[in-house]
């Protein structure tokens, strides 16, 4: 047996090891919890007093050429690197077409053959997406027609929707969030006989305005900051839903306002940005109405005084103003229906001023709000059994599965309306996206809908831990061997795997169809 010396160390006991590593742990508890708090702190976040509403706002270019000789709409488009200034004496660099940031506006009509020449000049193979554009899977847009650097895409189609705001955007697999929060967005109006005699207002830049909602992340030299998050938000969990930036930018233009010369201003909303959900209206409860939501006009106009917007939703609202009156666009903290703490971390305690309107002394009159759109899109009518289809959105995943390229997830018949319901399973903030198709919002959660929630539709926020329930309409247009996408437009959930494939194919055809993809696009492939 050996016995211990005087001078040497007490062997430890049991009570005293347990202590040890019980203050370890309560020090790192501590530590974490001071850690969790400051990032807390930090997420509440406004500018609300701090701006001037110093510059200009940027309308972005419209095309809107002549139809040409063998009745097609020709449009040139160019995706470059370039330099913007976004902030004061500071230079950023960015992504744009046919300039160094956003994209011009393009304008179509229900019934326009359209063709596009698309260059690619970035330094990364990439695509364009026609978000809420009702045409063949093949022309879509998405990650199976990418388009290799220095490379040209034709897309050719016949519009055949209603009147709408629609947006395009680049959707590459696994980068889409990046390429577009470089600046890669621009949007699409879609004309038909119902608006234009809507009596709505419709002179672009004037009185019908287009507004890129996006935030953004700044280094102090100016360049665009990537980062999700920081790495103490990654020690305190609350790095899920990525990039929430404090600044504001709309049509590219920071601290803008606009000089409104006619009593009424419709103004084509889309939130661009990459998760952040805007809740928009006027201090002081100003009204102003909803004519429009992502895939049409309303039949009747909807006063409101909030409107929720989620990452690619869009919304046309009619604002009226008095002589000299000056209104601020602000956003609002949304009601994200998730709990403490995602409510802060995802951005429902921001508020955030977007534009100064400014009324002219003398406004030129305008026509009176119509109070009913005749010829604007029906509800949905389901047939007498539908289909149901179920999703869930757990984390980056639907029904468990993360998305691969090579595989289809659903078949559709072509011309089929369906139920879909979409559960959110999680409390994060999600936004659901159907390539190719309309829906109407009949429940949230079991309940009615809100009016500026129920469509016509083709993306929308998923509110609680619960199951919003569509009445989708598909098109008739078919491909066997290329699918469209439905997905979350959280970009970096989408990035991450929360995306789906579905083919849309003849009547009767369903279950004779491949179900696994070979597609060199899918691989970054380009279009001549």
């Amino acid at each position: 047996m050996f016995s211990r010396r005087p001078d040497s160390p007490e062997p430890p006991t049991r009570r005293r090891v347990l202590l040890a590593t019980g203050g370890i742990a309560v020090t790192a508890g501590i530590g974490w919890g001071s850690n969790w708090l400051v990032a807390y702190n930090r997420y509440e976040r406004s500018n609300v007093g701090k701006l001037g509403f110093h510059n200009r706002l940027r309308i972005p270019e419209l095309l809107d050429p002549a139809v040409s000789g063998d009745g097609t709409r020709r449009y040139e488009l160019e995706l470059t690197p370039g330099t913007s200034e976004f902030l004061p004496g500071k230079k950023t660099a960015t992504w744009g077409i046919n300039g160094p940031y956003l994209a011009p506006t393009l304008r179509v009509r229900d019934g326009d053959r359209v063709a596009l020449t698309i260059g690619n000049g970035l330094p990364d193979a990439t695509t364009l997406h026609w978000h809420g554009m009702h045409l063949p899977s093949a022309m879509d847009g998405g990650p199976h027609q990418m388009i290799a650097k220095g490379q040209v895409w034709r897309p050719r189609w016949t519009v055949h929707q209603p009147a709408a705001t629609l947006w395009y955007h680049p959707h590459p697999h696994g980068s889409t969030g990046s390429h577009v929060y470089r600046g890669i967005a621009g949007m699409i109006i879609v004309d038909d006989a119902v608006s234009i005699r809507s009596g709505l207002p419709s002179t672009y830049g004037v009185d019908d305005i287009p507004l890129v909602l996006q935030d953004k992340n700044f280094h102090d030299d100016g360049s665009l900051d990537f980062s999700e998050s920081t790495l103490s938000d990654t020690v305190a969990g609350v790095d899920s839903l990525g990039l929430l930036g404090d600044t504001i930018l709309v049509n590219g233009t920071h601290d803008p306002h606009f000089e409104v010369t006619t009593e009424r201003v419709r103004l084509r909303l889309l939130n661009g940005s990459n998760a952040r959900v805007y809740e928009l209206g006027f201090p002081g409860d100003k009204t102003f109405h909803l004519v429009a939501t992502e895939n049409g006009l309303l039949k009747r106009p909807r006063a409101l005084t909030r409107l929720r917007l989620a990452p690619g939703e869009r919304a046309e609202v009619v604002v009226m103003f008095t002589a000299g009156e000056k209104a601020v666009l602000r956003s609002l903290p949304p009601d994200l229906k998730v709990g403490f703490p995602t409510h802060r971390f995802a951005g429902g305690d921001d508020t955030f001023d977007l534009l100064e309107l400014r009324a002219a002394p003398s406004l030129k009159p305008s026509p009176p709000l119509p109070t009913r759109i005749d010829g604007a899109p029906a509800d949905i009518t389901l047939p007498a059994e539908p289909r149901t289809r179920r999703l869930k959105f757990v984390g980056t995943r639907i029904n468990g599965k993360s998305m691969d390229m090579n595989r289809v997830d659903e078949v559709v018949p072509a011309g089929a309306t369906e139920i879909w319901e979409v559960e959110r399973g999680d409390g994060n903030v999600h936004a659901f996206h159907l390539h190719g198709a309309t829906f109407n919002v009949l429940k949230v959660d079991g309940e009615e809908p809100p009016a500026f929630m129920r469509g016509p539709k083709d993306t929308v926020y998923l509110p609680g831990t619960g199951t919003v329930r569509l009445a989708v309409r598909f098109d008739t247009l078919t491909d066997e061997r290329i699918p469209y996408m439905y997905h979350c437009h959280v970009l970096r959930h989408e990035d991450d795997g929360m995306m789906g494939q579905f083919l849309v194919v003849e009547p009767g055809r369903e279950a004779k169809v491949s179900t696994t993809i070979d597609s060199p696009d899918a691989h970054g492939g380009s279009h001549h």
